[in-house]
């Protein structure tokens, strides 16, 4: 009997020091979110990391960053045209936020900063007709709260691509882009306690700018509905 092929953690940045020394790094974040799930490899391209060929992972996740995908970072173009012959050769591709709009991003959407500014703390994210018998979503209520830490938006959807899910702020909160390829621009690793360092991390104050920290704070609980989604996708590996 064959062994499982890795799950593939596509790290694309690091967190800002004050919340990695808070709360740990992404890799951990998933983990978490995650339990046991087998084995999984973690690529870091914005170390120079080479991104492994088709065949040799069972799917992958991109996750968040604190770049911008319209800084066009080397290794960020490189990690879209890879996203986009992975997505081509049917494997399930999964997108987190900056994820979310590098996939949009090398299929042909555009992403840019949201006109109406950030999106920060525990949001209510509502899901349309399309998404009631998608794989990932089917039996979720119709509308659960996301863990959200964004600035820059996708702002045009790919050819072809069906959105699934919006907030009040972002009407691509949720996008399909092929049976096998499906991203969110919320963080459905996140736990409480990275939303809360988050919230309160000096490095985080341009996208705090104008928000009512306590407020937010206030509001923060769990998402696991949205967790939920994440851990659907990898079972179906």
């Amino acid at each position: 009997m064959s062994e499982k092929l890795p799950l593939l953690l596509v790290q694309m940045g690091h967190p800002p020091l004050d919340i990695r020394k808070a709360v740990g790094e992404q890799p951990q974040w998933f983990h978490a979110a995650l339990g046991d799930v087998g084995p999984v490899t973690v690529v870091c391209p914005f170390e120079g990391e080479a991104l492994p060929a088709v065949g040799t992972f069972s799917g992958a996740v991109i996750t968040g960053s604190w770049a911008m995908v319209t800084d066009h970072e080397e290794w960020s173009e490189r990690t879209a045209e890879w996203a986009r012959e992975v997505i081509e050769a049917g494997v399930p591709v999964l997108g987190v936020c900056y994820g979310h709009q590098l996939m949009a991003y090398a299929l042909g959407g555009s992403v840019d900063y949201h006109p109406q500014g950030s999106e920060v703390g525990q949001i209510a994210v509502t899901l349309n007709d399309a998404a009631q018998h998608d794989p990932l979503l089917s039996g979720l209520p119709n509308s659960f709260d996301t863990f959200l830490s964004h600035e820059q938006s996708v702002l045009a959807l790919p050819k072809d691509a069906v959105v699934l899910g919006a907030s009040s702020h972002d009407p691509h909160q949720i996008v399909r882009y092929s049976p096998t390829a499906f991203s969110v621009q919320f963080h459905p690793e996140f736990s409480a306690p990275v939303m809360n360092k988050i919230i309160t991390s000096r490095s985080e104050r341009v996208a705090m700018k104008g928000k009512d920290r306590d407020a937010l704070l206030a509001k923060v609980s769990d998402t696991p509905e949205s967790r939920a989604i994440l851990q659907r996708f990898v079972a179906l590996l």
